[in-house]
C-alpha cells in the first residue's frame, strides 16, 4: 500500500476526462450487482467513495480517478450515507440525498458505475457487531468532537473496499484526518489497495467545497470565510518567517540576523526580523497558531452570525498529535473546525517547516 497525492498543495490540476461526456454510468444497488460488474481485463479499477450530494470537489476526485485508471480502466463511485458516522439521528436525516443529480455529476466526470446501496444492503444484520477501531488517532480533533465517528467511517470504508475490490481508492485531503486514518488502516491491516489523496477544491472565495455549505445563509457564509483566511494567513506567515531567517543568515552569518537585515535597508522588516532572530526558527509553530487564531477570534466576536470555534490545531500528519513549538522542520497540518449557525465546517492546509533550509 502507498499513500500519495496526485497534485500539488496549492490546488488540484483538473484532469481531462477520458470517458465520453454523457455516458450514463451503471447504477448498482446490491452487492450481487456490484460483484457481477465485469472487471477490466489488464487494467485497473479505481474507486471514489462518497456520501452523495456530489459537488465539484467530488467531480475532481472522479476525474482524477478516471485519469489514473486510463481509458481501459474502470471508475466506480460509491454513494452511501453511512449511519454509523452520525452521532445524532437529526444530523443523519438532514444530510442531503440527491441521487439523480449525483448520477449526472458522476457521468460528466467519467464514472463507469455508481454503487448506491441501501442501509439494509450494507448492514444486512443491523448495526455490525464487529467494527474497525480507529485507535488513539481517531480520538483526537474530529474524533474528540464526534465520538465514534471514525470507528463508523473506517468500518464502512473497510466494507466498501472489500465489496468494490479496487486497485486504487481516492479521497479528498479536505478530510485530512479521515484520509490519514484510512491510509493507516490499509497499511496496518494489509489491504491490497493504494490510497491516494487529492487536494482540497475551493470556491473562488476560498471556502472549501462541502455538501454542508448549502445550509449557510449569505451572511453565515461571509463569517465562514474566516476559516480559509486564517489558514492561508498562517501559511503566508510561515513563509515570511522562514524567508526572513534565510535572508538574515545570508547577511549576518555571525548570528545578528536583525542587524544584517537593517544593513540591507529593510527598515520595515526590522522589528519582525528582530523578533525572528531572537526566537530562532523554532518560533514558527507558535507564530502559525497565533496568526490563524487572531483571525478566528475576530470572526467569533461578531455581533451577528459569529463563528464558534471547535478547535484550531497544528498537528503531525502521521498521527495528528500537536506539533511542539520547537519544531524546526518537517510536515504539518493546520486544521480547524467551527460552527456557523447550525452548520459545522472543517478545513485544513498542509505546511512544511524548514522548507527553505
Amino acid at each position: 500500500m502507498t499513500t500519495s497525492s496526485r497534485t500539488g498543495n496549492t490546488g488540484p490540476e483538473v484532469p481531462q476526462d477520458t470517458t465520453p461526456k454523457g455516458t450514463t454510468p451503471a447504477l448498482l444497488r446490491t452487492a450481487a450487482e456490484l460483484d457481477a460488474l465485469p472487471r477490466p481485463a489488464g487494467a485497473e479499477r479505481a474507486v471514489v467513495m462518497t456520501m452523495g450530494a456530489l459537488h465539484e470537489g467530488h467531480a475532481t476526485l472522479i476525474r482524477t480517478a478516471r485519469q489514473a485508471a486510463g481509458p481501459d480502466g474502470q471508475v466506480v463511485v460509491t454513494v452511501f450515507v453511512n449511519p454509523l458516522q452520525f452521532g445524532e439521528a437529526a444530523d443523519l436525516d438532514r444530510y442531503p440525498r440527491t441521487l439523480d443529480a449525483d448520477l449526472e455529476t458522476a457521468a460528466a466526470a467519467g464514472a463507469d458505475a455508481v454503487f448506491a446501496p441501501g442501509v439494509d444492503e450494507v448492514y444486512p444484520g443491523g448495526e455490525p457487531q464487529v467494527r474497525i477501531t480507529a485507535g488513539p488517532m481517531g480520538e483526537r480533533l474530529e474524533g474528540a468532537s464526534r465520538p465514534g465517528h471514525f470507528d463508523g467511517m473506517l468500518t464502512v470504508v473497510a466494507k466498501l473496499l472489500h465489496l468494490t475490490r479496487p486497485d486504487e481508492a481516492f479521497y479528498g485531503q479536505k478530510d485530512a484526518q479521515q484520509l490519514a486514518l484510512i491510509a493507516r488502516m490499509v497499511r496496518d491491516l494489509n489491504f491490497g489497495v493504494r490510497i491516494t489523496g487529492v487536494p482540497t477544491v475551493r470556491d473562488p472565495d476560498g471556502l472549501a467545497l462541502s455538501s454542508r455549505n448549502r445550509f449557510l445563509s449569505s451572511q453565515e457564509r461571509h463569517t465562514a470565510l474566516a476559516l480559509p483566511r486564517a489558514l492561508f494567513a498562517a501559511q503566508d506567515r510561515l513563509a515570511a518567517q522562514q524567508a526572513l531567517h534565510e535572508r538574515a543568515k545570508a547577511t549576518a552569518p555571525g548570528g545578528d540576523r536583525a542587524a544584517g537585515l537593517n544593513r540591507l535597508g529593510e527598515a520595515r522588516a526590522a522589528a519582525d526580523a528582530q523578533a525572528v532572530a531572537l526566537a530562532r526558527p523554532n518560533g514558527a509553530p507558535a507564530a502559525v497558531r497565533a496568526t490563524a487564531r487572531a483571525i478566528l477570534e475576530e470572526a467569533a466576536a461578531r455581533d451577528r452570525h459569529p463563528l464558534v470555534l471547535d478547535y484550531l490545531a497544528l498537528v503531525d500528519p502521521a498521527d495528528f498529535t500537536e506539533i511542539p513549538d520547537d519544531r524546526e522542520s518537517g510536515d504539518a497540518v493546520l486544521a480547524v473546525a467551527a460552527r456557523v449557525g447550525d452548520t459545522r465546517l472543517i478545513d485544513n492546509i498542509p505546511l512544511t517547516f524548514g522548507a527553505l533550509t
